[in-house]
Parts: C-alpha cells; structure tokens; sequence
C-alpha cells in the first residue's frame, strides 16, 4: 500500500513538474499580448505621434549572406514613420558585442541611404536584450514615452516590458516575413515572452547603463 502511494505521488510531482513549463509559456503569451492590446498598427495613419522611435536591432544578414528580412522590413517601417512625420528623431538599440558585429551601425548606414538625415539617429549599442532597449531608452535617453519599431510579436514584448518600467510605449508593426522564413523565430519568441515575465518577477537589469544622452 505505501509503495502504491508513494509511486502515485511520484507520478502526480512528475506529472506537474511536466505541465508547469507549458502552463507557464501559455500564461506569459497571453499577459503579454493583453498587455499590448491595441498599443501597436500596421496603419500609420492611425498610430500618434511621438518624438522618438525606438527600433529593435537584429542582424542585417542571415547566413547565406543575403539581407535579414526582419532587418530590412524594419528599416521601410522606420522611414515610413519618420518621413509621415510619426517621429522627429530615431534611436537604434542593438548589439554590438563586438568589432565585428554591429547592428546599430548597421541600421545608421541604411537609414541615411533612405533619407534620415544623420543628425535625426542615435545609436543605442548596449541594447543586447529588449529589456536592455526598453530600460535604456528610459534611463540613458531619457525617454517616458516612445513608439517601439519591430514586427508586432516583438513590439508585444517591448510594451509588455514597458508598461512594467513605469514607460507609455507604443508599437509600430514591420511586416513581417513569410511564415516559412520566421518559424525558428516564431517558436523562440515564446520562450522569450516567459523569459521576459521571469526578468519582471526577478527585478532583472540592463547588462549595462552608463552616462546619459539627451536626444535633441
């Protein structure tokens, strides 16, 4: 009778420690899309306007060689905004871990080739983490309110962290690749969306801050 009990409670303790890991990337999918909720467009027309737009880095190529549609969507949203008048001024946050990768850089470089002049971009290069972006754009750029630039499962993310750090962001939505091309990325993003309700729990912090930069 004991070896009976204690093999179903060994069952029912592997049984939950199974299931929690699911529960918990389905709770923290639907927080995060709620938290969002009609806080990111596709239309331009109908997102306000704020002085800054704070676009997400990623790498400008994928490894054939050829561009990063997520990179390249995210640059046509960008200029769409700042040419419609959406925002004054951009801040690119990414990686730049080291010298030879460099994605504020490379969003700088391609957004001068479509018409931002130099004097409207600054570059964020400790955003290694959206939390690092959306923390820093607060703490060095001093920004209280922006409009996050990405494809909307990102901008989801960026509000969700956002709203938790005392910042009114909105987001403009890239479009987004081909759903072949993103799947890798589609199923990373929900272990980013738990990871991202773990770093609000735990008080989590940029990996850097540093001096602050008045944009202007």
């Amino acid at each position: 009778m004991l070896k009976k009990w204690m093999r179903n409670k060994m069952m029912l303790i592997l049984s939950f420690l199974f299931f929690l890991p699911i529960a918990l990337v389905i709770v923290s999918n639907y927080s995060i899309k709620s938290s969002a909720k009609n806080k990111t467009f596709f239309d331009v027309s109908r997102i306000k306007k704020n002085k800054v737009g704070l676009v997400l880095g990623t790498s400008k190529n994928i490894g054939d060689g050829s561009v990063n549609l997520y990179f390249q969507y995210r640059i046509d949203a960008t200029v769409m905004l700042f040419k419609k008048g959406k925002i004054d001024f951009v801040l690119v946050s990414g990686d730049n871990g080291n010298e030879n990768y460099d994605e504020p850089t490379d969003f700088k470089d391609e957004l001068i080739k479509r018409g931002v002049p130099k004097d409207k971009i600054f570059l964020d290069y400790a955003g290694f983490r959206t939390l690092d972006s959306v923390v820093r754009a607060k703490a060095i750029f001093g920004l209280g309110h922006f409009t996050v630039i990405s494809q909307k499962f990102h901008n989801e993310r960026a509000i969700y962290l956002a709203g938790h750090k005392g910042i009114n962001a909105v987001g403009f939505n890239a479009q987004d690749p081909p759903n072949h091309y993103g799947m890798k990325t589609t199923i990373r993003e929900y272990f980013a969306r738990t990871k991202a309700i773990l770093d609000v729990v735990l008080g989590v912090s940029p990996r850097y801050l540093g001096a602050e930069i008045k944009i202007e």
